[in-house]
Formats: C-alpha cells, structure tokens, sequence
C-alpha cells in the first residue's frame, strides 16, 4: 500500500512539473520557454567543459589520443592514399563524434574520391574535402536528411580540450562557428610553436608537442577530430608544392581513396 502510495506522490508530482511548465508557456510564451530552457543547457555545457578543461589541465601525455601512434580500441584508423603518397591516420570518435562519423562516411561512399587539395599554404596546413574544388562547396552526410545535426548549415564544432592543432592535427575546415560540412585540413607547419604558450591554459604534454609545430591560434575555433600517425613527409610535399596567389596548386594533387583500415560502431 506504502509503494502504491509513493507511486502515487511521485506522478502526480511529475504531473504538478508538466502543469508548471504548461501555465508558464500559457502566460510567458513559447519563446520565453524556449530561450530559459537553452541557456539552462548552455549553461549546464559551459561548467562541463570547464571541469573537462581543469582534468585535462593535470592530465599526463598518456591521456591525449594525439601524442601517441598507437591506435586505441575507441579509434578509428583510415589510410589516405593520394596521389603524392599515403597518409595514414587515426580518428578520435570519444572526442569528436559528429566530425568522425560524418568523415567515415564520406570515406565510405567514395565522397572524397579524387577530390583536389584545394588550399595549400607552406608552414601552415593543407585542405580538402570540396567536390567544387575552390573552397565553396561541400555538405555533410546530414545535410536534407537530418536537421536536428544539420539544419542547412553545417554540424556544431566539437571542442574538446584534449585535442589541439599540433603538428599532424586533422580537422574540419568551416566558414564560422557550427558550419562543418565535408571539408577538412591537416596542421602542417614545422615552426616550435610552444613559445608563450602558458601552462594555465595548455597542458603541459601539449605545449611540448607544440615544440614541433602545429597551430595554436587554432585552437577553439575548429574541431580536431584525427591525428596522422604515419606519413608527415607526405604532407610535407604537398605543402611545399608551387601554388598560385589563391593558394592553389598549380598542378593538381588528388585523393585517389580514403581506406578504413579500422572502422567504428556509432551508437544511433
């Protein structure tokens, strides 16, 4: 009878949280509603990250995915075959979840089959991804089919603050914040870039790996989703290769395939 009872207590409560909800739509409106509920969320995501920000802060270098070639049993492993050579990388879906399904995909239906590095820039990165080949196109696996990942524009960036623009970093190029589509760069430059890098705000294992290169003024703006393990002098060539005032090589270097050495269940 007690249990019944309880029962009893705790749906009409939850019954008494729905009315509140229904009057404060009726009186204060939808869009009231709408605008508490997402700053509640962005709220509740905003000292989430900074907790995450804070444990990756005292982090040892065993626990960025990044700083080793071994590929985890929560990764992905692909071989990008281009027509300089083969790139070798492992992709990090515990990170990056949206960026990672939506590559593999891609890969898988042969969407970057024999597309340009479009945009190459010595001692910074090299970009593809754009079945336009000039920097304009490209949609990801969402696009017309799912708007509640890509509502026209793009998928949300993922920032996780165990993954930075080292030396060898893969990441989606976009056109500003949460417009992800297909295409993707890889970090280049081989400058040390770990000076004024403080350790208030870099794990320490980063700003070593800085050391060797990368881009930190990227950090923040564009998700890291993969790290090349094998195949930097690959990547070296293409960027040292004649490009015109746009950027572009002069003679074209193409992704023959993208193979999945190691593939990754979502859960959907």
């Amino acid at each position: 009878m007690k249990k019944l009872l309880s029962l009893s207590l705790v749906a009409i409560s939850l019954l008494s949280l729905s009315s509140c909800e229904s009057v404060d739509r009726a009186i204060k409106g939808d869009k009231y509603i709408d605008e508490k509920t997402a700053k509640e969320e962005s709220e509740a995501a905003s000292k989430a990250y900074e907790e995450s920000i804070q444990k990756a802060l005292k982090a040892d270098a065993s626990q960025f995915p990044q700083l080793t070639k071994e590929v985890g049993k929560e990764e992905a492993k692909v071989v990008m075959r281009t027509s300089q050579g083969d790139i070798t990388l492992k992709l990090f879906p515990k990170y990056a979840p949206l960026a990672v399904e939506n590559f593999l995909t891609h890969a898988k239906k042969g969407y970057y089959d024999n597309l340009t590095f479009h945009r190459v820039i010595n001692d910074f990165m090299i970009q593809s991804g754009d079945p336009k080949g000039d920097g304009t196109g490209g949609e990801s696996i969402w696009k017309g089919k799912d708007p509640k990942k890509d509502a026209g524009n793009g998928f949300v960036n993922e920032i996780s603050p165990f993954l930075y623009h080292i030396r060898g970093a893969l990441a989606m190029a976009n056109a500003g914040a949460n417009t992800n589509g297909s295409q993707f760069y890889i970090n280049q430059n081989k400058k040390n870039q770990s000076k004024g890098l403080s350790s208030t705000n870099y794990p320490k294992p980063i700003i070593s790996a800085y050391e060797h290169g990368g881009n930190p003024s990227l950090d923040g703006g564009y998700t890291v989703f993969g790290q090349v393990i094998d195949g930097m002098d690959v990547i070296d060539k293409i960027a040292a290769t004649s490009i015109n005032q746009n950027d572009n090589p002069e003679q074209d270097i193409t992704i023959t395939s993208i193979d999945i050495v190691k593939d990754y269940r979502f859960k959907n």
